[in-house]
């Protein structure tokens, strides 16, 4: 079988990751025997609409281009063009009416051409704002939302139409040996009509014609299913909230529901959600790649207040007035006018067409031998009695039963299911991960999850809770733990208010958290959970202290980065002098400060034995698993706008120890993660013994395992790294590029398949790079969730081993259908060859007749009777269905039977196979035994040899069994009566059916014995086994007349049942025949192959 692995490699290879366009076209070239390219190819990548949409994507950029440029002429020139290019807008009675004074479209070209004189002649932002009745505190009412809406539109784009059932009837229509089947069909009707008569003349006919419809409407019905979960998943992935103000209290909405004159809330790394006017902020950056293909971001300022929808908050953050929305905006005009382009087809499915390609090539090869071999048969017959000179209506109808039953053999031959399954198995998947907190945003991260071998995981928020609180402080060389009112007390009592002063200043200026109202009155505080724990602290500090924190008045702001790990704010004091405040990881703030603050609130010099007495205590912080931050300040007499926040000279204030206890279940999640050879690695920008602690708490950090700082991991050179990075079980005081220097080499190097968690905008080349990246739904950005392939809406480390028991659940699931679906492939091609070459002995028993009537007398041993020198054939020979006139030299002539499964059996066998096999085992839950084995490894062969095993086993048993019913059957079972031969084939294609039903159960277990482990729990499974079975028994019993079967006595029933369940021992025994595995003797993770035993049963 290496050939076909070879095959799949060469041509059906695809990374799970970034495909290129040539990869994606060469598997498409290498698809030559598709039955319906229609449905085999709905669920890919429609590469030209992608060409199509970059077009117009350039397009819409160029234009942005062109309109800054027509912006800076406007400003050199502005008189003339205004002469030539002056629009007038009228505002209608409705919008007065509804109280606002400014046309829609005339409020919406403001913003996105940039109109600063149209901006200055309306009154700037604060006219603007009057007019469209909204305030820079309160925002505006709900009452009005509709008003708005009516008036100003809604915040959607115009989309694509979703598909209707019918549509999916249609797709499955286009099979083209449907399509040809239908036509036999018709065919057979009519010339069965001219020779037999109504009805009988329609019932084989009419019997396929019936089949192909059921079969057409369970795959659409299927189909449709699938594609309502993607698009309720689809749903999912657009859910954006923002925070916004509405009656004078912080609201957070869904973008949906924006409305113009809302005061909109913008952070890093949000998407800004609509066109708006910025009102008043802090370093607010903005990228605008998206609209206009430039890298370098934007500035805004109260000179430049224009904001674009679909661009995204790169620093800084601000508050924003929305003009615009929906389709009145640049971004809406653009995603109304892009066509879908589809999402990258998996690796799974890629490989799936291969094997259904190789497949379908050799079922068309049988499929045609079969056809010539009738054909061969039926002509030599024909020859040989009636001569080819003659022909009559049943020679027509013989023909095309012939053509009708080749055909229906590529319909099972060709496994056209198999792509199909990935795609039913992944959106089930999905749709059980949404319900588990994960929402997949593209399909092949959830298929690659399954073989993860390492997970580069942050610590806050992911292994712990995120729930942060202020446990100890140190000031004026104090330490005290603070937790409870009583604590509180004693801190008050040991600083001078002074002291207390300046600490709850640097508190409530220098913090990015806020105070905020909500609807009924009662406060909360919003911001990241660090900025909220610190802010809460100062709050319950703060009592009924006021003192200078609240006479101050913030001149700069520097929001927190991760590169330089510390926020600043620059605040004006009372006496003129200005005071910068700094707050940030301990090491850094520490090593900026030259003195500290005393018992009385005096500035005094840092000596060297305060200083390592400060670090100490850093320190013990950490090593208490406590998240350490420093707070300092620094007077300035003057400043430079331009210029950054001091990095010398201060004077520490506090340390901050914060609590952030590990989630529960963490520490069990990472075992299983080790019981399934996945290596955990903590990626932290927190001090190292915090990460240490934190690690070693989780089970992550281990006796052969080490833990290194970002910067000396930076240092090292790449020999270095070969030897360090498969150690690393820590990574603590990283930037963003550490994070993404350790997934590169883990991936070029090692080979792994690496899992990368991150939450900030910095992570984002992270997450892009990974194999698989995880955005943090709670504390993710949206540029973060962007670059993601999944989010985990809990932030919680075992919604992650969730992920990935899932993704090792689809891998094996299509695993076990394609060895199902194989067998029935193998089975059916060569029980109906073999019949078609060999039963009938009809050409034999006329060749015999020729060569006595010439030599000597007739003798015919298998003469049954003869009337009137007519001779009939006894049973046996009867199979040919000749009758032999000697006196009139004359053959009357009945086509010989041909294969045992007619064409209507085989489109049901096709259907149980097809779209019935791959809901019973394409949708089976995971188990723990899954998380007991190493991943799968890149470029593993897909069909393994204990695959292979099963196949070959199963498919000999089920042809030995059908074989000897077929050639020996009425002997065996001593079966008489005109009537044997239906009965014969009536008890084949009852104990085939059977045999895939057993199969469909062994194929459940691919090496453990006990294949009934966890089946009865799962209703779909024996949901599917039922209809199935339920099913054969009303074709047997009760639609005889259009699937050419007869009932069976129950003596029968129990045989074909007995046959069927022999299939269960075989399995058994096939279990225990011992097969090379196919993987290779070491793990690139170094991990050893995992131990068997009992388990195995």
């Amino acid at each position: 079988m290496e050939w076909l692995e070879k095959n799949l490699q060469d041509n059906f290879d695809l990374p799970p990751k970034h495909p290129s366009d040539e990869a994606l076209r060469r598997w498409r070239s290498a698809v030559s025997f598709v039955k319906n390219r229609r449905r085999r190819f709905r669920m890919v990548a429609d590469l030209d609409s992608r060409s199509q949409n970059e077009r117009k994507r350039r397009s819409l950029q160029e234009n942005f281009r062109n309109l800054r440029v027509a912006f800076f002429v406007h400003q050199a020139a502005a008189t003339l063009i205004d002469g030539a290019k002056n629009k007038e807008y009228r505002v209608t009675e409705d919008i007065r009416n509804a109280g606002f004074s400014i046309n829609p479209d005339e409020l919406a070209s403001i913003t996105s051409k940039h109109d600063v004189k149209a901006l200055r002649m309306h009154g700037e932002v604060d006219g603007i704002s009057k007019k469209i009745r909204s305030t820079f505190d309160r925002g505006i009412s709900v009452s009005d939302l509709e008003t708005r809406q009516g008036i100003y539109g809604v915040n959607r784009y115009t989309e694509k139409p979703a598909r209707s059932f019918w549509m999916f009837v249609w797709d499955a229509l286009q099979d083209m040996t449907l399509i040809i089947l239908m036509v036999c069909a018709l065919i057979s009707a009519v010339v069965g009509l001219a020779s037999e008569g109504f009805p009988k003349g329609m019932y084989d006919g009419l019997g396929i014609i019936l089949s192909i419809l059921l079969v057409v409407m369970v795959t659409a019905i299927s189909d449709y299913r699938q594609s309502l979960q993607f698009k309720e998943l689809d749903n999912e992935k657009k859910k954006i909230f923002i925070h916004v103000t509405r009656d004078g209290s912080r609201q957070k909405i869904s973008i949906y529901d924006l409305v113009v004159g809302d005061i909109v809330h913008l952070s890093i790394g949000d998407q800004v959600p609509a066109d708006g006017l910025y009102i008043h902020g802090y370093s607010l950056l903005i990228d605008e790649s998206s609209l206009t293909g430039e890298s370098d971001p934007v500035y805004i300022s109260q000179d430049k207040p224009f904001i674009l929808a679909g661009t995204k908050v790169q620093d800084g953050s601000a508050k924003m007035m929305v003009t615009a929305v929906g389709m009145r905006t640049e971004w809406g005009r653009l995603m109304s006018t892009l066509s879908e382009g589809g999402e990258d087809e998996t690796p799974l499915q890629v490989k799936l067409n291969g094997v259904a390609t190789i497949i379908g090539k050799i079922g068309l090869l049988f499929a045609t031998l079969t056809f010539v071999v009738l054909m061969v048969r039926f002509l030599i017959e024909k020859g040989l009695t009636v001569g080819l000179s003659k022909w009559y209506s049943t020679d027509a109808l013989t023909i095309v039963n012939y053509f009708a039953t080749a055909v229906t053999i590529i319909v099972v031959a060709v496994p056209e299911g198999l792509p199909l399954a990935v795609t039913l198995s992944l959106a089930f998947a999905m749709k059980k991960l949404m319900n588990d907190k994960a929402l997949v945003r593209h399909l092949s991260a959830c298929e690659t999850m399954g073989s993860a071998g390492t997970i580069c995981t942050d610590k806050t928020g992911t292994l712990t809770t995120n729930h942060m609180v202020v446990d100890k402080i140190w000031i004026s060389e104090v330490s005290k733990s603070v937790i409870g009112n009583n604590t509180l007390q004693d801190l008050n009592s040991v600083i001078s208010s002074t002291t207390l002063g300046l600490l709850l200043q640097g508190i409530f200026e220098n913090t990015s958290a806020e105070v905020v109202k909500e609807k009924d009155d009662t406060q909360t505080v919003l911001g990241t959970p660090t900025e909220r724990a610190i802010l809460e602290f100062g709050l319950k500090l703060q009592g009924g202290h006021n003192g200078e924190d609240m006479t101050c008045t913030k001149v700069k702001v520097e929001p927190f980065n991760s590169v330089k790990k510390k926020m600043a704010v620059l605040v004006s004091l009372p006496n003129g002098t200005h005071r910068w405040f700094s707050k940030g990881a301990s090491e850094i703030i520490v090593q900026m400060c030259d003195r500290m603050v005393d018992a009385d609130g005096n500035s005094v010099p840092l000596s060297e034995a305060q200083r390592k007495n400060i670090l100490d205590i850093i320190h013990s912080f950490a090593s208490d698993a406590l998240r350490t931050l420093c707070l300092a300040y620094k007077e300035v007499d003057d400043f430079d706008e331009n210029s950054d926040s001091p990095t010398d000279g201060f004077t520490l204030i506090s340390i901050f120890g914060i609590k952030d206890p590990v989630r529960p279940g963490v520490k069990d999640a990472v075992k299983a993660c080790m019981s399934a050879g996945i290596i955990v690695r903590m990626v932290t920008g927190d001090n190292i013994n915090t990460a240490k602690a934190i690690a070693k708490e989780c089970g992550i950090l281990t006796d052969d395992g080490i833990a290194i700082e970002g910067p000396d991991f930076r240092s090292k050179s790449p020999e270095e790294m070969r030897d360090l990075i498969p150690k690393i079980r820590v990574m603590a005081r990283s930037l963003p590029l550490d994070k993404h220097t350790l997934v590169t080499n883990l991936r070029g190097m090692f080979h792994e398949v690496v899992a990368v968690t991150g939450d900030g905008t910095n992570d984002a080349p992270a997450l892009h790079e990974a194999d698989i990246g995880l955005a943090m739904g709670i504390a993710g950005t949206e540029v973060a969730k962007e670059s993601a392939d999944v989010i985990v809406l809990d932030d919680n480390f075992t919604t992650i081993i969730n992920v990935a028991r899932w993704g090792r659940a689809v891998y094996i699931n299509i695993q076990k259908f394609v060895q199902f679906q194989l067998t029935v492939n193998i089975v059916a091609l060569v029980i109906n060859f073999v019949s078609a070459c060999i039963t009938g002995a009809g050409v034999m028993y006329i060749l015999f007749f020729y060569a006595s009537s010439m030599v000597v007398p007739l003798v015919i041993p298998d003469v049954h009777y003869s009337v009137n020198n007519t001779f009939f054939l006894n049973e046996r020979a009867r199979d040919c269905a000749y009758f032999i006139d000697i006196d009139n030299n004359t053959f009357d002539f009945c086509p010989p039977g041909s294969a045992p499964l007619t064409a209507v059996q085989l489109l049901w066998v096709n259907m149980i196979m097809d779209t019935l096999g791959a809901l019973a085992l394409a949708t089976e839950p995971p188990n723990d035994d899954m998380m007991k084995r190493p991943p799968v490894q890149r470029r593993e062969n897909f069909i393994t040899k204990v695959m292979w095993r099963n196949i070959i086993g199963q498919s000999l048993y089920q042809l030995v069994v059908l074989g000897a019913l077929m050639f020996g059957g009425e002997q065996l079972l001593n079966i008489k009566g005109d009537d044997y031969k239906s009965v014969i084939n009536t008890l084949i294609f009852n104990s085939f059916v059977f045999c895939q039903v057993f199969n469909e159960i062994n194929s459940r277990e691919m090496q453990k014995i006990n294949v009934f482990r966890g089946m009865f729990s799962n209703w779909l499974f024996i949901g599917i086994i039922a209809v199935t079975v339920a099913f054969q028994v009303v074709i047997i019993e009760f639609l005889g007349t259009f699937a050419s079967t007869v009932p069976l006595n129950w003596q029968l029933w129990l045989v074909s049942v007995g046959l069927g369940s022999i299939s269960l021992i075989v399995g058994t025994i096939l279990k225990c025949i011992p097969v090379k595995s196919d993987e290779s003797p070491s793990s690139p993770n170094g991990y050893l192959p995992l131990s068997s035993g009992p388990d195995n049963i």
